[in-house]
């Protein structure tokens, strides 16, 4: 999905997408395929929404910048396939409170979650990965 992403150590790194089964994720993984980091969502299935609630990097890699460019790339995903994104993930929060206006300038939208995204994400959660 998002090839040759330069980590903050100049490493290239690729964010692909895997939507299959009740919670979909971006996965950041290193040039050697090896994932590294991982977005989690739950599509809202009434409208075009992409409710995001989980991101994490193994510690290991934490400090090269993974997480910023998984969210990006999601956000970019998310414009490009038209969501509306609702970003119950603390790090998708922040990154619109900091950056929505651009966000928004480039097609993108989002909304505040409600209780019914989170009763969402916590059936999808149950229903198993």
């Amino acid at each position: 999905m998002a090839e040759g992403l330069i980590d903050n150590t100049g490493a290239t790194v690729t964010v692909e997408l895997d939507s299959a089964g009740p919670i979909g994720s971006y996965t950041v993984k290193l040039a050697d395929g090896s994932p590294v980091g991982r977005a989690d969502f739950v599509d809202s299935g009434v409208d075009a929404e992409r409710i995001f609630f989980h991101t994490e990097v193994d510690q290991e890699f934490g400090g090269r910048g993974l997480a910023g460019l998984l969210v990006r790339a999601a956000l970019a995903d998310s414009i490009r396939k038209n969501l509306t994104v609702v970003p119950v993930c603390p790090l998708f929060a922040r990154h619109l409170r900091m950056h929505g206006e651009e966000f928004v300038a480039n097609g993108g939208t989002f909304r505040r979650p409600t209780p019914t995204d989170i009763a969402l994400v916590t059936r999808a959660e149950r229903s198993g990965t």
